[in-house]
């Protein structure tokens, strides 16, 4: 689930003892998202909530500054630069595209990966106990935990032969999910439907040619681009009745049947003990990078309901979290 040498305003203010912040200092953290704007444009609550327990107080001694790129890849180059040119002491990212213009758009800034997948795989360090460069974090395994979900999926749908994978195709490291999805089916003797996007409107299409040929069961790789589709994704496949596999709980609470992944809460905390390091005087690229220690099953009793879909008694047994 990083980062060469701290920026020069960093490494001019004296390091305070551990557990204390430089008298004055006002820390700089700058967010950088490929995902939606938050109505409340705050970054995520979990991070600046596990920042403020380790001392770090909004408008006292610690802004934020964030930048989302409503699932538009193109915008990420500017939007990093931005938070470049702003001073930022250290940039916090999520997703892979994010965190690889803010690696390009700086190499003196600390990089703080919070919901990355696979950035070993992606290059965006050299390996998880040797980061190198100006980055580390948390990153998750997310090729290898793309197999165990598909084999969650058939087990709670025994009888699929026909499983439809709908990722964003513009996404390496989604790519990189469906290819292990597709090796994983090939496996267990079940068909991959294939239904790569690049934008909303290929959503539509996606939709046609499931309608078209009916899936047994539907598997989404989530990025910024099918989160914020993901209602429409819900919507479909509850419509026509076919069990889906998320990636995140996020998606089962709005809705979706059953994911299998980390806690993007977690992360972040995780995350926030890294830049709190980091601001102590850590160097990023003696910080290893770190996978999640756990992953949450979690089922939507009412979606399994409104599918006809029948839960086996043992498999809730082994769930983290059931929505009823």
């Amino acid at each position: 689930m990083f980062l060469g040498t701290l920026t020069g305003g960093l490494l001019a203010a004296p390091l305070a003892a551990e557990g204390q912040q430089p008298r004055g200092k006002t820390w700089r953290v700058g967010f950088l998202s490929g995902s939606a704007r938050p109505p409340d444009d705050a970054v995520p609550f979990s991070l600046r909530q596990a920042l403020q327990e380790l001392g770090y107080i909004e408008q006292q001694n610690v802004v934020y500054l964030g930048r989302w790129a409503e699932a538009k890849q193109d915008r990420l180059p500017g939007l990093a630069a931005e938070l470049v040119g702003l001073k930022v002491d250290v940039i916090v990212t999520t997703g892979g595209p994010a965190s690889g213009a803010a690696k390009r758009a700086t190499s003196s800034i600390p990089i703080v990966l919070a919901q990355v997948g696979d950035a070993d795989g992606l290059g965006l360090i050299e390996s998880l106990a040797r980061p190198g460069g100006n980055v580390t974090g948390v990153t998750d395994q997310s090729v290898e935990l793309s197999a165990k979900r598909l084999e969650i999926l058939t087990e709670v749908v025994p009888k699929a032969t026909r499983i439809a994978v709908l990722w964003n195709a513009d996404d390496l490291g989604m790519t990189m999910r469906y290819r292990e999805v597709e090796k994983a089916a090939h496996a267990r003797h079940v068909t991959v439907q294939p239904l790569g996007v690049r934008e909303p409107d290929d959503f539509d299409m996606a939709f046609s040619a499931m309608t078209a040929h009916r899936p047994d069961a539907l598997f989404l790789v989530t990025d910024a681009l099918t989160a914020l589709n993901r209602k429409r994704v819900i919507d479909f496949a509850l419509v026509h009745r076919i069990p889906a596999m998320y990636e995140f709980s996020f998606l089962v609470q709005d809705g979706g049947l059953m994911s299998y992944g980390a806690s993007q809460d977690d992360n972040y905390r995780r995350a926030a003990s890294y830049v709190d390091r980091i601001f102590k005087g850590a160097t990023p690229s003696a910080l290893p990078v770190e996978r999640p220690s756990r992953y949450y099953l979690t089922i939507n009793l009412k979606t399994a309901k409104a599918l006809g879909l029948t839960i086996p008694p043992s498999f809730l047994q082994r769930a983290d979290q059931v929505i009823e």
